[in-house]
């Protein structure tokens, strides 16, 4: 589930159990977990969420500088930006001379959509095979909040920033997406599929909420 709170979005996962309260944890990747009573609303969730979300805001940010995540990008021949979990020198992945920022910006997202497109399109057959299961379309797409995603009438899209993610990364996000065409809610059925494939998955979860802030342009 997630919320949007002063112009933030906050995404968390809701475990349900025999509890009388409320309660809302953060581990040290920044992966949220509310756990609720049985039978509790997602207006109830979702309303104490926000009223944690000073707090919830304030923790992932100390968790972000404890991680030295760079907010700036160095748009020049040594400045240095992620491809499939590796620093590189923006020489090494676009041409850079004689282009000015902007240029070498618009020319860095062109090669992170190629090369997204390039790796999803070699991985997505290998798990089709396995899951049995093939999308209507597959796109890549820009996304602030969402590595991918699932709609009903199975078409699948992914975050072109995923190509800055390592390879098993990527495997990931791609069984999780496929996994929906079968089970659409994230429920027990649908995370033991998962892990059917990917056992360890938790750990791919756990990258992207380190390392997500520091997948972008």
């Amino acid at each position: 589930m997630k919320i949007e709170f002063e112009n933030n979005t906050i995404e968390f996962n809701v475990l349900y159990g025999i509890r009388k309260k409320i309660s809302v944890h953060i581990d040290s990747a920044g992966l949220i977990t509310v756990k609720a009573p049985n039978g509790t609303s997602n207006e109830m969730v979702t309303s104490a969420v926000k009223r944690y979300g000073k707090r919830i805001l304030e923790q992932l940010n100390s968790i972000v500088e404890a991680l030295n995540i760079p907010t700036t990008r160095e748009y020049q021949d040594k400045g240095k930006f992620l491809h499939l979990g590796r620093y590189y020198f923006l020489h090494e992945l676009i041409e850079t001379k004689d282009l000015n920022e902007e240029e070498l910006k618009n020319s860095l997202k062109k090669f992170y959509f190629s090369s997204c497109k390039k790796i999803v399109g070699e991985r997505i057959k290998i798990y089709q095979t396995k899951l049995k299961v093939k999308p209507k379309t597959i796109e890549i797409v820009e996304s602030k909040t969402k590595w991918g995603s699932c709609s009903s009438d199975k078409k699948v899209t992914f975050n072109y920033r995923l190509a800055m993610a390592p390879v098993e990364v990527i495997d990931y996000v791609i069984i999780h997406e496929l996994c929906h065409l079968t089970h659409m809610n994230h429920d027990r059925s649908f995370w033991r599929r998962v892990g059917s494939i990917m056992p360890d998955y938790k750990e791919k979860e756990e990258y992207l909420a380190r390392f997500g802030q520091a997948m972008t342009l």
